[in-house]
């Protein structure tokens, strides 16, 4: 088929530069995710069960820290109580009902935990 009849939606071959600069986004997204003091930040820990089968799940929620922190966070608390969690977008979720024994945990680190819901 030649170059004119081409119906083709994407290559591989060659990069086209977008307008916009790439690491004034960057930068911008690096302040908003800036280490904040944990004793300024908002932190949030809540039981949730919605769409989940009914399986418990504990959620952390308003740590405002940089991905690979907020990963390392996860990794610590999920060795501390020996169960399992991820990270879905800015949240921290741990398997299990464990809102008492995070807030204490999280209060050793120096942040500041409210309970939320029940």
């Amino acid at each position: 088929m030649s170059d004119g009849k081409s119906k083709l939606v994407y290559s591989t071959e060659q990069a086209i530069p977008r307008p916009g600069n790439h690491q004034e986004k960057k930068s911008a997204e690096k302040d908003l995710h800036s280490n904040v003091r944990p004793v300024l930040q908002k932190v949030t820990v809540r039981l949730d069960r919605k769409g989940r089968g009914g399986k418990s799940v504990t959620v952390i929620g308003g740590l405002r820290m940089p991905q690979s922190e907020r990963d390392a966070l996860l990794k610590q608390l999920k060795a501390m109580l020996g169960t399992g969690g991820t990270v879905r977008d800015t949240t921290l979720e741990i398997q299990g009902d464990h809102c008492d024994v995070l807030m204490a945990a999280m209060e050793k680190m120096g942040y500041r935990p409210k309970r939320s819901g029940g």
